[in-house]
Formats: C-alpha cells, structure tokens, sequence
C-alpha cells in the first residue's frame, strides 16, 4: 500500500501492486485546510469564523531581530498598523488598528497571554507558538471595554503529549548605527561661514577653537545580543514547558540599555480518563534599564556650538551660562540612574469534562509589577551646578497588582446537519496601584546617589519633596455566546456580555456589549459544485458594541487634594482644595461597528484572501468640559459628551506563484484605508463656546498650538498659518483669511487654515518568502501614504537669522523658494509640514538549514543574518518619516509632529542561530 498525504488534500492508500508508473490525483479535504483560529475564550474552526479575526502562525512571523512580539506580526494583518519610531532601546512598539475613535481613549488593543492579560514585551518572541488578532466589533464585544481597540491572543508554545524532550536554543548578536544623521554645522562649516563674512550677532556663536563633534561625543556603534533556552516534553497525562530569555540591547546613545531576564514553565495534567486537567503557569522577568538617558541632553548636541571643547584646560566640564544651553556630555556623565521592573504572572486552572460536549473551567490569575526608578545628579552636573545645588536625588517605587478569576462552561455537540455551542462565563478583575515619590538635593557626597534620601539637607530645610498614592478599581462580567453552524454552509454566532466597572457614576457603573455575525459558505451550494477551482467562498457580515473605560479609578467622584494654601493671619497656611467634581452620570463610551467580510481560496489554496469593510460610530464619547463655579467645585469636568465616526476597508491578498520540488515563493499583500471624523463635540448639558479647539504645543521659543479638534474633521489636523512666499529681506509672507499675501506678523488665530494631516489615510504592506534547497529568503515591505508631518527640526534649526544663538542645521542657508535665506522669527508655518508618504525595505533575513542524520543529537541546525531597516524610499527631509502615532501629552490628537529631539531610527544587522535538540 502507497500511502499521499499532503496538507491540505486527503490521504489517499493506493495500492502497488507489481509496480509501475501510478498517476495520482490529490483530493482538495477542505476540513483540513480549516485549521483552529483561537478567538474569545475559545477556539473555532477557520471556516466556523463569522467575524473579522486575522491569523498569524510562527511559521509567517517576521524573521530577525524582533524586540517584541508584536513586531512578529508587523505588515501581516491588514488594518494593523505596527511600528518602532524610535531607536530607543527601552521603548515600546505603538499599535493602531483600525485608527481612531476615541478623544482620550488611546489606540492599545487588549494584549491576551494564554488567556491572561499582559503585554508584548512580557513575552519572549521565541516562545510564541501563534498570534490571533480580533478586529471587529462582534469578535470583541465578549470583552466588553477591554476589546474596545481590538484583542491581540497571543498562544505560547506547548508541549504535546508523549513528545519526547526537546531542547531549543535561539540566540542572536545585531549591530546598530543611527540610520540617518541630522546634517547641522561643524566647526569646518561654522568658520567657513565666518570667512565667508556672514556675521552670528548671538553671542553664543563664536570659536571657541575646538573641533567637537557634539553627536559623536553621545553616541557609539551599538552591540546586542539574545538567548533563549527552551525545554518541551510530555508523557502519556502529562506535558511540560519551560524557557528562559536573556536579552541585553545597546542603545546607539551613550547610557541607553535594556537588560531582560524572562522565565517560563507550564505544566499540564490530565487525570480521570482525561475528564479532569489541571494547567500551572508561571512567568517571572525582570527588566533593567539605565536612568541616565535625557532626550534634552540630544537637543543639547544638536544646537551646541562645534567649536567649544567638551572640558577645559583644568579638565572640568566646559559650561556657559546661557538659557537653556548645557554641556550634554556632561548632563549624562555625571548622571547616575536605573529602572528596574519586576514582573510576576502565575495562572492556574482546573477543566473538567463531565460528558463529550460540556466542558467546565475555573482558572485564576495574578499579575504583579515592582518599579524602582532612581536617578541622581552629581555635584559636578550642570542642574546642580547652575542651582547652586550640591546634588540632585530622585526616588520612585511603584507597584502594581491584578486578580483574575474566570468561570467558564462551554457545550457544544452536533445534531445530524446542526451544530450547536454554547458558551456561559463569569469573570471578576481587580487592579491595585500604588507609588512613592520623593526628591532632595544638597548631599554631603555623590556616594549616596539615590540610596540614601533622608541625607540631603533640603529636607531638614523643609525644602524636599514627597508625594504618594494607591487607589483600586474592579471590573466583573457575565457574558454568554451562542455559536450554529447549520450543514456546514450557514453560521451564526451571537455574544452578550453585562459588564461593570468601579469606576463610572452610581448611575451608569453597568453597560450590556451585544454581538452579532452572520456567515454564508457559498462554494458549499449545489450550485457551486461544479466549480472546482473555488475551494472557499464565504461571506461574512458582523454588528458589535464595545465600551471605553476611563483611566482614572475616582473620575466620576468628587476628589480633594492637600496641595492648596490660603492666607490666615498674616500666614500662608495649607489647606485640602477641590480637584475634581462629582459625575454620576459618568457612564462608558459606547463604540458601535458594522462589519462585512468576504473570505476567498482558489487554485487548491495557492491563492486567497480577505475582505473587509467596517463603519464604527462612538457615542458618549469623554472629553473635558468647562462647567461653572459655583454651582461646581471645580471648573472643568470630564463627561459623556462628543460623537465620533470611523470607517475603513481592508484587503489581503496571499499567493503561492511557486512551488514546486527545489524552489517555493510565497507572498502576501495586504491594504488598508481609514478616515475619520468628529461628529459632535458638545450635547445639551455639556457644551463647548464653538465646534472646535486648538490642541498640541510648539515649545520654546515659537509656543503655539500646531492642531485642532474641529466637527466634520478628522483627528490629526494641523491648523496654522499657510506660508506662500518670503520677501527680499527673508521674512515670511503668509495668506490671510481675505487670500491675501502679508507678513506673518501682521496676523492673528482667524487667518490660520488646514495644513495637512499626521495620520495616514493608506498603509500597504507586501512579504515574502522564498525556499531554495536549504536556503530561505524573507523580504518585508511596508509603506503609509496620504499623509503629512510637521519637521520640528526644520522649524527650529532651519533657519539663518543672525541673532539665533545657536547652531543650526547646513540647510539654513539654502534659498526658500528659490529667492533668499529665511530671516525671520521662528515660527510655525506650512513651509514645514511635508508629505511624509514612505515604502521600507523593512526586514531582510536569509537563512540556511543544515541537512542533518535523524540519529544526530542535534535535530535542526539554522543559521540566518538579517538586516532591519535596510531602505527608505520617501520625499521626507527628516530623519525618518515613520514618526510616533502619539505624544504622552496630546495622545492621537497631534498625531504627525517629528520632535526635534526624538530618539533617532537604526539600522540593525543581526547573525543568529536555531538549534534543536
């Protein structure tokens, strides 16, 4: 008997007979190809899914040097934006999907580790077995406000049972150097200026004699490295994981490192027949990092005069005393500082199946962080110095715990052409936070640092600070699903979850989050039969509420702070002050989404693809609201007020062009669109003076708002004045609102006019895989289009204004527009805000694996080199235009500003192995 098997076709028994030529024809087996797509607290066939959910397998990630598991899955999900703006080695991917609906309710999906809350650097990328993504409102609504900005399942790697141990070792190095350098004056450039005759008024601006290279004094050719260590193994009632994670990044700045220690086991037993199975979970990491690291001490490098010297003659630190002008090696030197994070997960659960279709399950969770951030300034620290300070300590310890209880029961059986699943659950959350700060100066020595904080005499002069909170909140849910699947061609799955939360008014603290969708299999209709070439059809439409929970554990309560003073008899006594007003009525943001899909596969699979089409409308949306003294306690209010709609269409195309015995190409494309808009920004109780408000902020010295937040337009507008000229003497010339052309100066707030938007209204993504004998090539591409930014680095250094201080970038001399070098204040213009559009070469990793015997003690040998940010095709005069989604001040409402003192972009080359044995 010959036995063919082949993923995706059935296994066929041929028999031989006296030999001979035996031609074959692979069956399609569609169950086959519909592989388990993890979904909300359950699993489901890929052909059972009626909502907008996105799959990636390990086997797809990107390949190379990942710092997290989201960059696993960066270009692979249409309508998930991921992204690394910053070379920061102690920073954290941003994540948007499906774009904005929220004013304040940020963009982070719902991060699910086997189940339990976490996050994405919490988990070591090697250890992720499978990452499944729901996007839309019906696959979501069973979280009710933790799904609100979509759920990320991330799936470990498991043992099987009777699997004999296995041994893995991932390990990588990667250099790293600043992908693009700003181009601002050295000493060579500032004296040819000089003998050139061009006179600096600033009295900063003169030779010092040196030759410094302000930049290169901060940064180095960064050095990192990686090593995981896993062990896998199962008996015939009892399987086991364990792994541990070293990771020590270099940051290509001088005092900007990231160590990570992680450690995992999971042990599941069955007993009973397999009636009863217990799983024990535990994960343990450590994450140190130095405190050092200032992003003012970079803007410091930049604007400093190239030729002054880093020390003096007598070796101390070269310092001047000009506003906002400090030596930036000496501000990080003579820093000491560290942040340490100590996370703890531990998970356990009982599951017990009394019968075939019912299956019962208790689990419970905990999850605890430990903070200690420390930093001091030494006497010889330009702070200290300039404040006739002898020493600076700062001290934050924080800690941070989550209790998890689930109850889940979930029936499913199949009834001739019905099968039915029924899901009912119970879950109760509760989150403590507390934290202790404190500050002090004037220490008798640098040896204390921050370990010693009482010793400072500014607290004996009642001069030092302390401050200090805990507060705690809880969320409980009752939800149920019902799931049908009738002859395998109709689909039906419904959800309801009744949620509430601790931290809304006594009147709204419970919210119910329906979800509906609907699923049609066409290809299984007689009269689709006949057409052999199409291995799936279906059409999917889906309707979802989630909610939005507000930050703040008291936000709905009237709060008091011992912060105010009044005058009492000649003296300022202390006193409590009102900080908050009381809201019954504050209640959640509800997030309506409509949804229909349409998922394809012909050609035997060699071709497929989704898509999908929502609408989202956020009611009750929370902004801030003025509100009057008396009969409030306080003049602003945050409530239930604003309206906001957002919509999208997501296509992805996946192929194999390729395949054949030597040689395998397989590739993806996936796009997406998005735009949004404000649709209501005040109601009948809380109303704002007009439909708009300006929002983020220039800094020092133009300090001016850069957006606004207006009905009928999108987030991420920016709103100013429109330059269309300059005159003979370098000033501006901007329209006013009459469209006439006019000194900048001589206009006011009504003149400013749309510049542009920072969020992209297209991304596009294309990966591919190719298999050539033992070689294998991964190539990702990614680009965002329709969009704008606004260079801070242009606004503030481009410029050739004599009296300006410092220096500045090469291009301050340049013609603007053609006519002359810009002598104007500066100020914030549309001459500054580019089309930020941009494709990137992203991630290329080729790798080889050796042909080994199945009786060596090494199974699989890989090695592989990669290279991260290899290319960047875009118009953008900046650094990079893959710019931060949002700020920590304005969030997604400044969306599209390049600050000038962001952490800059590498390019990374990594060699690594994958050894199994």
């Amino acid at each position: 008997i010959l036995v063919v098997s082949y993923i995706g076709y059935q296994t066929q028994e041929i028999p031989v007979g006296n030999g001979g030529k035996k031609d074959i024809t692979m069956q399609d087996d569609s169950e086959l190809m519909d592989e388990v797509v993890v979904i909300g607290y359950g699993t489901q066939r890929k052909g059972d899914v009626t909502s907008a959910i996105s799959s990636v397998k390990s086997e797809s990630f990107v390949k190379g040097a990942v710092t997290d598991a989201g960059q696993l899955i960066q270009g692979k999900v249409a309508g998930l934006n991921i992204s690394l703006p910053s070379g920061d080695p102690t920073g954290n991917t941003q994540i948007m999907l499906r774009g904005i609906s929220s004013l304040k309710g940020g963009t982070s999906p719902l991060v699910l580790v086997d189940g339990v809350p976490g996050s994405l650097n919490t988990v070591a990328p090697e250890d992720v077995e499978s990452i499944d993504v729901l996007k839309d409102g019906s696959a979501t609504a069973i979280y009710g406000t933790r799904g609100t900005n979509g759920v990320i399942i991330i799936t470990t790697k498991q043992s099987r049972k009777e699997m004999a141990p296995t041994i893995d070792y991932n390990g990588y190095v990667s250099v790293s150097n600043i992908l693009n350098r700003p181009d601002f004056m050295d000493a060579d450039d500032l004296r040819q200026k000089w003998n050139e005759g061009y006179t600096f008024n600033g009295a900063n601006l003169k030779d010092f004699g040196a030759n410094t290279d302000w930049l290169g004094e901060l940064t180095r050719t960064a050095v990192s490295h990686s090593h995981n260590l896993s062990l896998r193994g199962g008996s015939k009632n009892t399987n086991y994981t364990a792994s541990i994670n070293y990771t020590n990044r270099q940051g290509t700045f001088i005092k900007t490192d990231f160590e990570a220690i992680n450690g995992r086991m999971d042990i599941t037993h069955s007993m009973y027949d397999n009636k009863l199975t217990a799983n024990v979970s535990t994960f343990v990491s450590q994450h140190t990092m130095p405190r050092s690291w200032n992003t003012y001490a970079y803007r410091q490098a930049l604007i400093h005069n190239p030729t002054e010297p880093v020390k003096d003659e007598n070796g101390d630190w070269f310092e001047r005393d000009l506003y906002f002008y400090d030596n930036p090696v000496s501000y990080i030197r003579e820093t000491i500082g560290e942040m340490k994070r100590k996370n703890i997960r531990f998970n356990g659960s009982l599951t017990f199946r009394p019968i075939e279709s019912l299956t019962l399950k208790a689990m419970y969770a905990r999850r605890s962080t430990t903070s200690t951030d420390g930093y001091y300034q030494t006497k010889k620290h330009v702070s200290t110095t300039k404040s006739g300070r002898n020493g600076y300590a700062y001290r934050y310890d924080s800690d941070f715990d989550n209790n998890l209880i689930e109850l889940t029961a979930n029936f499913q059986k199949a009834f001739g052409k019905h099968n039915v699943s029924v899901l009912i659950g119970y879950n109760y959350e509760d989150n403590t936070n507390s934290n202790l700060s404190m500050s002090n100066y004037d220490f008798p020595t640098d040896a204390y640092s921050y370990n010693k904080m009482e010793a400072g005499m500014a607290l004996k002069r009642g001069e030092a600070s302390m401050t200090s909170y805990k507060n705690s909140d809880k969320l409980i849910g009752l939800f149920t699903r019902v799931s049908y699947n009738f002859n395998d061609r109709y689909l039906l799955m419904a959800s309801l979850r009744h949620e509430g939360s601790s931290k809304f008014g006594k009147d709204h603290k419970w919210g119910n989050f329906p979800g509906i969708s609907l699923g049609w299999r066409i290809n299984r209709e007689n009269f689709m039969k006949n057409v052999n070439w199409m291995d799936n059809l279906k059409l999917r439409v889906g309707y979802g509420v989630t909610g939005i929970n507000v930050a703040d554990p008291y936000t709905s309560l009237s709060s008091l702070n011992y912060n105010g003073a009044f005058l009492y008899n000649g003296t300022w006594v202390k006193a409590l002050e009102t900080i908050r007003n009381n809201n019954a009525d504050l209640r959640w943001e509800k997030k309506h989404e409509f949804n229909v899909g349409l998922d394809w596969d012909v050609l035997g699979g060699r071709l497929g693809g989704t898509v999908d089409y929502y609408i989202r409308r956020t009611k009750d949306a929370l902004w801030d609201y003025e509100v009057p003294v008396p009969p409030y306690m306080y003049p602003t209010m945050l409530a239930n007020a604003s309206e906001m709609e957002n919509k999208g269409l997501e296509i992805l195309i996946r192929a194999t062009p390729i395949q054949t015995e030597k040689f395998t190409w397989n590739t993806n494309v996936s796009y997406s669109t998005n735009s949004n808009k404000v649709v209501a920004l005040s109601s009948e109780k809380f109303s704002m003076d007009q439909d708009y408000f300006y929002t983020g902020y220039t800094g020092e010295p133009i300090q001016t708002t850069t957006h606004i937040v207006q009905v009928g337009k999108p987030i991420g507008t920016f709103y100013g004045l429109k330059s269309v000229d300059i005159t003979d003497d370098g000033l501006w010339l901007v329209e006013n609102k009459k469209g006439e052309h006019v000194l900048a100066e001589e206009t006011d707030a009504t003149d400013w006019q749309v510049l542009g938007n920072g969020i992209p209204k297209h991304y596009l993504n294309w990966n591919n895989t190719f298999n050539f004998f033992n070689f294998d090539l991964s190539i990702n591409m990614r680009g965002a289009f329709g969009f704008q930014i606004l260079n801070y680095q242009r606004m503030y250094y481009e410029n050739a204004k004599p009296e300006i201080q410092y220096n500045r970038l090469n291009s301050a001399f340049d013609k603007v527009y053609g006519k002359t070098q810009l002598k104007d204040d500066q100020r914030y213009v549309s001459y500054y805000v580019e089309d930020g559009d941009y494709w990137k070469i992203d991630n290329v990793t080729l790798g080889y694996t050796f042909k080994l015997s199945k009786q060596h003690i090494i199974k699989n040998l890989r090695i592989y080199a990669s290279v991260l940010n290899l290319a960047t095709i875009t118009g953008y005069k900046g650094m990079d235009p893959e710019v931060p989604l949002s700020s920590n001040t304005y969030g997604l409402l400044d969306a599209g500003t390049d600050n000038r003192d962001k952490y800059p972009t590498n390019r990374t080359y990594t060699f690594g192995v994958n050894l199994t044995f």
